[in-house]
């Protein structure tokens, strides 16, 4: 980026949303400050950035700043000079080498008082830290091309600091090695720019880190799910010519590409992320080829699985009704521009990339290209159970269809033997990442719509009268995890609902009713405000309101305890309020 166009990216319109951060470095930002907030108005147009710089060459002094201010997120930037003066261009201390013994025992000293402020102030305020990304001054005498043992300790002491602070609840440590990839280290410095104003990067530099900074401090939605395509994809070779034997994935057979993308799919398994296949071939042949013990990723994180002769367009149609979540939060991985293309009309909102089966640097790309695409800073029990939970619930809904012999009242028969267990917490504990997370991320029951920075987040949270209530629930078709988040405000008698999602995977189970009752049963009200909006794909919480409030146009809906009593229909779990 430019930097005139940062300046005019970092204009933000007067209705953005303000987001105040906080900049804490040693050297004077300059035009650094302007690149972060340019950026991170492109990553979140509705933004209004603005960048406030720490105290000039005192970053633990900044630190103790960011948690009086607590603006809604903060950015440490460290260079070496601020582990120890004596390791800036800046200053001629007249080191010598017996001193480099004091110049590391002074680094350690720094590194404690720093991870002591750090974690006192990512308590309160989401941060982003940054390694220095300038090289380390030449300070022995050794020859260039020979590391020595004050430096090596030097990185050690770095690496400490980092990994201690990439432990702490609330602090994301900045990827080195993808900064190397944009901004080639021997690129960055500007020594006339130093010596002349401290500011020790070259404007190409300072936007590649701004860029970097901004995604770490709010980085966008992650996907939910990856259909990928089986020939010349998940392995290399066409399953009905060479058979189940004949398709492979190793070094031998010069597909080591294949084989490191099954590895990346089981990663993102793990983590949450829906897989599926779709893929034009015999469907016995695919069901064999999948149980081959030598898979790196097994047949059972795919779910579903459609392979047939019919277009992918229509197999991706099923998986994505399977699944219940829009085409935006899918990627569809194929081998063929063709049937990226056929796909990509269908559902234009789907993330459809090529799989290069020939050219294993561009394969190496598009696998860190889905590492950012799907990536998350934390993965959490509720992860794991995503697609375990994704078949259950297919079998929940073929149990809980009634047959003609129900006689009408089947649904309750089903429901009353679920053994359904529902947990409900009231907290305003703003570290519950799982809550904001299925905030950020829901959208066919959810009461507006809106998103959350971190920082918006604990702002919420912390106002007077706030409350926070979660959802977990597990039946007899399996666990779910936390699966529902209400937020709202308690002023005397008037309770205010601001924000209310719940999980697709949790429809038909009349939890949505279970955390009305909550409500009314925990304030003793008779009436719940809930400020509403349409949103394009609201449309469930719509429906689950209309019963209750007829039309369902206003912005502030007020349902009333008299009208939730006589339309709530029975309800079957067994409850526990934490």
């Amino acid at each position: 980026m430019k930097l005139m166009e940062a300046l005019r990216l970092a204009r933000a319109p007067a209705d953005a949303e303000p987001f105040p951060v906080f900049l804490a470095c040693g050297f004077t930002p300059l035009h650094l400050a302007s690149f972060l907030a340019a950026h991170l108005r492109r990553l979140h147009p509705r933004l209004a950035p603005v960048v406030s710089v720490g105290l000039y060459g005192d970053v633990p002094g900044s630190l103790i700043r960011i948690a009086e201010q607590q603006p809604a997120a903060a950015v440490v930037l460290l260079e070496w000079a601020d582990l120890d003066p004596r390791l800036g261009r800046r200053s001629a201390a007249g080191v010598a080498l017996a001193d480099l013994p004091d110049v590391l025992a002074g680094v350690q000293e720094r590194v404690e008082l720093l991870l002591a402020r750090l974690g006192a102030a990512a308590e309160r305020v989401p941060t982003a830290l940054c390694p220095p990304t300038l090289p380390l001054p030449a300070m022995s005498a050794a020859a260039g091309w020979q590391a020595h043992g004050f430096e090596l300790r030097m990185q050690a002491e770095l690496a400490g600091l980092l990994a201690t602070a990439a432990e702490m609840p609330n602090v994301r440590v900045l990827a080195s090695r993808r900064l190397d990839r944009v901004s080639p280290p021997g690129a960055r410095l500007d020594p006339r720019s130093e010596f002349l104003s401290d500011f020790p990067y070259r404007l190409e530099h300072a936007s590649a880190l701004a860029e970097q900074l901004a995604a770490l401090l709010a980085p966008p939605p992650p996907l939910k799910g990856l259909i990928t395509d089986l020939d010349d994809t998940l392995w290399r070779g066409l399953l009905g010519e060479v058979g189940v034997a004949g398709v492979h994935w190793n070094l031998e057979g010069h597909s080591q590409v294949h084989a490191l993308y099954q590895q990346m799919l089981r990663r993102l398994s793990e983590a949450g992320v829906l897989l599926a296949v779709a893929s034009k071939n015999d469907g016995e042949l695919v069901r064999v080829a999948l149980t081959r013990e030598d898979l790196v990723v097994s047949d059972a994180r795919f779910f579903p699985v459609e392979a047939h002769w019919s277009p992918k367009s229509e197999s991706v149609a099923r998986i994505l009704r399977a699944w219940n979540i829009g085409a935006d939060a899918v990627a569809f991985v194929d081998d063929s521009p063709i049937e990226l293309a056929e796909v990509g009309e269908a559902f234009p909102d789907l993330l459809c990339l090529r799989f290069p089966t020939d050219d294993e640097g561009a394969a190496l790309d598009l696998m860190e290209q889905l590492q950012d695409r799907f990536g998350k800073p934390t993965v959490r029990s509720e992860d794991a159970l995503r697609a375990v939970s994704l078949r259950a619930d297919q079998e929940f809904r073929r149990a809980s269809t009634p047959s003609p012999s129900d006689g009408g009242d089947g649904t309750d028969t089903f429901l009353a033997r679920a053994d359904a267990h529902v947990v409900l917490e009231f907290s305003t504990d703003p570290t519950d990442g799982r809550a904001l997370e299925l905030v950020n991320k829901t959208n066919q029951f959810n009461l507006n719509g809106r998103r959350y920075t971190e920082g918006a987040w604990r702002d919420e949270l912390t106002k007077v009268g706030s409350f926070l209530l979660t959802v977990t629930y597990q039946d007899r078709f399996g666990p779910l995890g936390k699966i529902a988040v209400l937020t709202g405000r308690c002023d005397g008698a008037e309770v205010r609902v601001t924000s209310w999602v719940m999980s697709c995977r949790a429809f038909a189970r009349r939890i949505e009713h279970r955390c009305v009752e909550a409500l009314f049963q925990r304030f003793a009200t008779e009436q719940l405000v809930l400020e509403y909006a349409a949103t394009p794909r609201n449309g469930p919480l719509r429906e689950f309101l209309t019963p209750y409030l007829g039309d369902v146009t206003a912005s502030e809906c007020v349902l009333r305890r008299d009208d939730f009593d006589r339309h709530c229909p029975p309800l079957f779990h067994h409850v526990e309020v934490r």
